[in-house]
């Protein structure tokens, strides 16, 4: 048993993201533009035949997802596998503040270095940690089934790269997800393919990490 499609979608707008505010794993949660967001790509995704729907437990992407379960019927599955990434210190300052406090591995994460982030986790264990949970949910749909994954950006650009087999290193070729947008994987012979990447509704930026 195993999807043959996996959407990865981001989650809406957050007040964090409005300001340039790096989230992490604190629980942040959609503001009135994010909830917007996830109504109109929801309707977009519920005419998707999807087997499953599994989102991160934190609730910025719960009530993302919801907005799809509650056209769709499915019963939703969480799974804090799906978190965005363990920033540690960083978590809940702006942009700013984190180039000033830690120039040094600030300007080393900017260049695309595999930094822990605020001593918190790097790209690689990120990755690792992301692609295993889809892998894990795609292996218990059926063969030529449909998954859906309602996570967070810095999560899912780093699961991206892991199961399409790219480098950390190859993440600055990668935009980041902007809110609500989300990225097609479907599997061939030779493993994971990126069909569509930050497709979604018209109008979301990108903000800060999370």
């Amino acid at each position: 048993m195993t999807a043959r499609t996996v959407v990865l979608w981001r989650h809406g707008r957050t007040p964090f993201n409005a300001q340039n505010r790096f989230q992490g794993q604190l629980d942040v949660p959609l503001d009135d533009v994010g909830r917007v967001q996830a109504a109109a790509a929801a309707a977009h995704l519920s005419t998707f035949a999807f087997d499953a729907v599994v989102a991160s437990d934190l609730s910025r992407a719960v009530d993302t997802a919801a907005a799809l379960t509650s056209l769709t019927g499915h019963v939703l599955t969480r799974d804090p596998a799906l978190r965005e990434v363990d920033a540690g210190e960083w978590q809940g300052l702006l942009g700013t503040e984190i180039a000033r406090k830690w120039p040094e591995e600030h300007a080393a994460w900017r260049r695309g270095e595999d930094v822990r982030m605020g001593g918190g986790e790097n790209r690689t264990e990120l990755g690792l940690r992301v692609a295993g949970a889809v892998e894990r949910h795609a292996a218990a749909v059926a063969d030529g089934g449909a998954l859906l994954i309602a996570s967070h950006g810095a999560a899912l650009k780093a699961g991206v790269l892991r199961l399409v087999g790219l480098p950390v290193s190859a993440g600055g070729a990668l935009a980041g997800f902007r809110n609500c947008h989300w990225a097609l994987l479907t599997r061939r012979a030779g493993g994971w393919v990126l069909e569509e990447y930050n497709a979604g509704p018209a109008g979301a930026g990108v903000g800060a990490e999370g």
